[in-house]
């Protein structure tokens, strides 16, 4: 004989109930891709079609905001003479390495917390300590430590993406199930073994999910790092323009940083998609009400 616990018997109401007859709930079908793509790039030559109208009717200050004709112009220019390559290669690289090597850290440390509370009581009022600080505040004492090459761009970086990661991974392998932890321990398996079989598989959508956002802090890093020192990248080819009031050129490096962020978050969807495949098949469902 069975107890129905609370749980099932709403389970049981919920599935029985109004919106089940009337047919809520059901998956729908997802609006093809190529159509959301194409709504996509609509918006975008509206958004620029209305700004460049702006500027030859005099409406926006060319000189101030720029112009969509004038960034082609200036964006086909550092095309032709290679300089937008090089500048993109290299802050492409500085953000890179940057956001590998902090992920990485910063994962690996959060992860080693859950071995040890003691260790991590410890180590907790340090992380806010550390997390507290504004990492661009750090960027002057960085650069004299590690020179203006690449490393202290890369440093940069790694300071804002480090704590992030630490942060999302010790946060979520507290929340691993703890009753499957306990049914492990009990078959005997040792702690590294419910480390790798239950508390990595469930901290892996949080630490992807981090991807996302250690992305962008690793672009910002190796850009700062730029604006103090530098003689190539983006964030140099920005701040050198911004200082002559190139307007333009500015907007060709803001664009240039867009279209490598959106290229980096396709690449982090792609390795979502290999790594947690149920969580694609997941998300793909949409709900029809």
């Amino acid at each position: 004989m069975t107890v129905a616990t609370g749980r099932d018997i709403a389970r049981e109401r919920a599935a029985s109930g109004p919106s089940a007859r009337r047919g809520a709930g059901k998956p729908g079908k997802r609006s093809p891709s190529w159509l959301i793509s194409a709504f996509q790039l609509l918006i975008f030559l509206a958004l620029l079609g209305l700004w460049e109208a702006g500027t030859r009717l005099g409406l926006i200050n060319a000189f101030l905001f720029g112009s969509p004709a004038g960034i082609f112009g200036k964006l086909v220019s550092a095309i032709s003479d290679g300089s937008l390559f090089v500048d993109t290669g290299v802050t492409m690289m500085e953000a890179i390495l940057g956001f590998a090597i902090g992920t990485v850290l910063g994962s690996a440390a959060g992860l080693g917390l859950w071995y040890s509370t003691f260790v991590a009581r410890v180590a907790s009022p340090f992380i806010a300590a550390i997390n507290s600080i504004p990492k661009i505040a750090l960027a002057p004492m960085i650069i004299l430590w590690f020179g203006t090459g690449l490393t202290s761009k890369v440093a940069l970086a790694v300071s804002l993406t480090a704590i992030v990661a630490l942060i999302t991974a010790y946060e979520a392998a507290k929340d691993a199930d703890v009753d499957l932890q306990a049914l492990l321990a009990t078959l005997g398996g040792s702690k590294s073994q419910v480390f790798f079989m239950v508390v990595v598989p469930a901290t892996l959508p949080a630490i992807i999910s981090t991807f996302r956002i250690n992305l962008g802090f690793a672009l910002v890093g190796a850009v700062v790092g730029e604006f103090i020192s530098s003689q190539n990248g983006l964030g140099h080819m920005i701040y050198v323009a911004s200082s002559f009031y190139e307007l333009n050129t500015v907007w060709v490096g803001l664009f240039v940083l867009m279209f490598i962020g959106f290229i980096l978050y396709r690449v982090v969807d792609l390795l979502e998609a290999v790594l947690l495949p149920w969580k694609q098949a997941s998300t793909s469902q949409s709900i029809r009400l």
